[in-house]
């Protein structure tokens, strides 16, 4: 394959033309023909066996020339990107074909491209450094979070529900005298107050003793999920079996005995505020590294095309598609029950999109002006780690990943780390 030309039509948008030589084509001619050739029907042959030669002069020469091209095409078209020095986009390609025969074929394809970058000043970025002191309160926030863990359920029965309350209900929901899908449970542990349910519902629930039984009047917001729901009024018909307390520990030496390694109040927070410290020095990197990114995005000088901005969103609905999988989750089931259409859920990542897409153009371009590049010894280690992470063999992960895409990664991590390294705080 040979690019001849390559010219610029448009912003981020080129025209290549190609070459792909007469033995090259054959081969994929061949290869279709090899494919098709048990579903031919020709007189005189058993089907599947007529010769390549007698089907093309049944058909045309030229019968396995278009399958043979998209066989082709893909290859062709990055490789001649990238002996034209252009990035290939994932977007959608204008493809002619000029010519194909025995002896080649010619393609002239116009194709999207990584935009030019200009960034400049991304040395020396200012931040503000979060501080690392670690207060009494915050060792007391984490002690009262461990009591949480450590609490109990305890019914009680001498008061009416209150705020902070969990009530175990039955409740029925009824629009115009009939019940509505999805509007009744039983036994359903509500803390009061949460705000779970739709306005007004808890705050009917407040006040009433267990064994009561009672008629809620509430009317669900404009914005309601459920199309049938939004904004009627309905009533909920409550019957509330009992009413739960949480009932925390008291924090002396036995109940830290019980919970931890240590022996001693003193002890135990000693030790959590050197976990706490170890904790903010991580959460305090990643707050500078969220400011410089941010900056870099500023700074980017580029007209990016909006196939990166719509191929990152796709990137990050199929990553929150995979952590649903992760939890026995299929992503139209949770889309039905929240009422998540295609459009919002386009519309939650597409800002996260354009700030990483603008963030690594950045990055790209600070790696290739300050000439960071990984080792072959490098990309090698970071194989090896894939390798040990998916606990497969390295071999497999070489087959799965292109060595030229996990150098640029790591380009990218060597300029992120030299923009930090550069950054100065605040004064």
């Amino acid at each position: 394959m040979k690019l001849i030309s390559s010219n610029n039509v448009e912003t981020n948008r080129y025209e290549l033309v190609i070459e792909i030589d007469g033995d090259t084509f054959m081969k994929a001619v061949n290869a279709v023909y090899k494919k098709q050739v048990k579903n031919i029907n020709i007189r005189g042959f058993r089907k599947g066996k007529a010769p390549r030669s007698i089907i093309e002069r049944e058909y045309g020469e030229g019968v396995f020339y278009e399958d043979a091209l998209k066989e082709l095409y893909p290859q062709a078209i990055a490789e001649a990107a990238e002996e034209a020095g252009l990035v290939l986009v994932k977007d959608k390609i204008d493809l002619d074909v000029e010519k194909a025969g025995r002896d080649g074929a010619v393609l002239k394809a116009v194709i999207t491209v990584e935009p030019e970058v200009t960034i400049e000043n991304y040395k020396g970025i200012t931040y503000k450094p979060m501080s690392l002191e670690i207060t009494d309160e915050d060792v007391a926030q984490e002690i009262e979070k461990l009591r949480n863990r450590n609490s109990r359920m305890v019914t009680v029965e001498d008061r009416e529900a209150a705020n902070g309350d969990i009530a175990v209900i039955d409740f029925k929901g009824l629009k115009d005298g009939v019940a509505f899908e999805g509007g009744t449970a039983e036994n359903y542990s509500l803390t009061l107050g949460s705000g779970s349910f739709i306005p007004g519902f808890e705050d009917q629930v407040v006040g009433h003793k267990a064994g009561d039984e009672f008629t809620i009047d509430v009317t669900f917001p404009e914005d309601y999920q459920e199309e049938s729901l939004k904004g009627q009024a309905v009533q909920f018909e409550i019957k509330l079996h009992e009413i739960k307390v949480k009932e925390l520990p008291e924090v002396d030496d036995d109940f830290i005995k019980d919970v931890s390694e240590f022996d001693t109040v003193d002890a135990y927070k000693a030790d959590l505020k050197e976990k706490l410290a170890e904790t903010r020095k991580g959460a305090a990197e990643d707050d500078k590294e969220r400011q410089v990114a941010d900056k870099l995005r500023d700074m980017l000088q580029a007209e990016v095309p909006e196939a990166m901005y719509e191929n990152q969103v796709d990137y990050l609905v199929d990553e929150f598609e995979m952590r649903l999988k992760s939890q026995g989750i299929d992503l139209p089931t949770y889309m039905q029950y929240t009422g998540l259409t295609d459009e919002k859920l386009h519309d939650t990542y597409y800002d996260r999109a354009v700030s990483q897409v603008k963030v690594r153009l950045a990055l790209k371009k600070i790696a290739a002006l300050e000439g960071l590049r990984p080792s072959e010894e490098d990309v090698e280690n970071k194989f090896k780690e894939m390798a040990e992470n998916y606990k497969v063999d390295v071999s497999r992960v070489k087959a799965a990943f292109s060595a030229k895409d996990l150098a640029d990664d790591l380009a990218v991590e060597k300029a992120l780390q030299f923009v930090k390294d550069n950054a100065v705080e605040e004064q």
